[in-house]
């Protein structure tokens, strides 16, 4: 796969649509070409302290944010006809269909591809784990600040490459 956009969500809370922030990176015929980073207020609008702990973000973060809306208004066009990739794309891609439903937005049938699946078919037991930071290890990507959606999603672009 040479053209696809990576995605990744970071959430306030244990609802899906809590989405607080989103890191995207557009691929191209195997170079990335576009990057996205938003925070975005969540919906409903808390932190849990055990998410807080996770990426770091806070109400102070988001106060000001744009909802979601906003944010995909953005996104939608740069990502039109591409597949999304995600690590762990079951939890993306519930995020972002609850934040379409939260806002009753039409949702596209946008395709996803699970790096986190693929990495378990391609290494199998040569990892001690498939958590994002050892995959982008094993395949030559040094994951610096896990946990922003955008360092994520550049670690899960760099996974497909290599393995999709």
């Amino acid at each position: 796969m040479q053209s696809f956009a990576a995605i990744d969500f970071e959430t306030a809370n244990s609802y899906p649509s809590s989405v607080c922030s989103v890191g995207v990176v557009i691929v191209r015929g195997g170079e990335f070409v576009e990057r996205f980073y938003s925070l975005i207020q969540p919906e409903p609008n808390y932190y849990d302290w055990c998410c807080q702990r996770v990426h770091g973000l806070s109400e102070a973060d988001t106060d000001d944010a744009p909802v979601f809306p906003y944010v995909w208004e953005k996104i939608a066009p740069h990502i039109e006809g591409l597949p999304l990739v995600a690590h762990n794309a079951r939890f993306d891609e519930r995020c972002l269909k609850a934040a379409f439903r939260t806002y009753q937005m039409d949702y596209p049938d946008y395709v996803f591809y699970d790096t986190l699946k693929a990495s378990r078919d391609y290494f199998g037991y040569d990892l001690p784990n498939h958590q994002l930071q050892t995959v982008a290890a094993a395949c030559g990507y040094d994951l610096t600040n896990h946990h922003h959606a955008l360092a994520d999603a550049e670690a899960c672009a760099a996974i497909a490459l290599k393995i999709l």
